[in-house]
């Protein structure tokens, strides 16, 4: 794997980049969807950003918050660029909320604008698959099938290669539109849907699973609950226009 690169006196941590140039990518595919499904381009930057930047902020928060002694010692190490000092699962909750705030009080049209992050959504998947190739991160189990790599010691399932397969399969589909309902939200709850199934599918071959009791797989019961989430809405959002169609 290659998690640094050196130029000069810099060292730039790769896998980091990875997921920039991802939200960098994403954010364009959102805004031009945007103008396809004639929303405000501008809000959906602004919206991403705002996500986004909430997210990082509150994960190197919660982070501290949980290590307060340490940071009340070193104030300054709170902004040091390390990945490691996040505490994902909470930044994501708190940069979640903060879209939908910004949604909420920008009245944006909640469907519309899901689907205009659709594209986005998938392609950042892809390049996070990118940046775990990068750190060797999500590495896989052991295994000595002919296409193992060898990683941290041992021939492994190359599940950070399966993972960007994934997110290509699942960002061609969603840029086929196979449910188009122009502006409906349909989009964006297929990506979520495909990207769980991913996630439930592709966790059996991680070998760094986090494992619950009775030997569930976290992201596997994550990914199943976002899944049927994402199936039922799918239902609950369609439902209105069989109604129509039938009239």
């Amino acid at each position: 794997m290659f998690p640094y690169l050196r130029l000069g006196p810099l060292l730039v941590q790769l896998p980091g980049l990875a997921l920039l140039v991802g939200v960098w990518v994403g954010s364009l595919l959102a805004e031009r969807e945007a103008h396809r499904l004639k929303g405000v381009a501008a809000d959906i930057y602004n919206l991403i950003f705002i996500g986004l930047a909430s997210g990082i902020v509150g994960a190197r928060l919660t982070y501290a918050a949980r290590y307060l002694g340490v940071y009340l010692a070193n104030p300054l190490s709170l902004f040091a660029l390390n990945g490691n000092t996040l505490a994902v699962s909470d930044g994501l909750i708190i940069g979640m909320a903060a879209a939908a705030l910004y949604i909420w009080r920008k009245k944006l049209p909640v469907r519309s604008t899901l689907d205009a992050l659709a594209p986005g959504f998938a392609v950042f998947m892809v390049f996070l698959g990118v940046g775990h190739i990068l750190s060797g991160d999500a590495f896989g189990a052991s295994s000595h099938l002919p296409w193992s790599i060898y990683l941290w010691g041992e021939y492994r399932h190359p599940s950070q290669f399966y993972e960007v397969m994934a997110g290509l399969v699942t960002l061609a589909v969603i840029l086929r539109r196979p449910l188009e309902t122009a502006g409906q939200g349909l989009n964006f709850l297929l990506a979520i849907a495909l990207s769980a199934a991913a996630r439930i599918l592709l966790e059996a071959f991680r070998g760094d699973s986090l494992i619950w009791g009775g030997g569930f797989r976290a992201a596997q019961v994550l990914g199943l609950i976002f899944l049927i989430a994402a199936l039922w809405w799918m239902k609950r959002w369609i439902q209105p226009d069989d109604k129509i169609l039938t009239k």
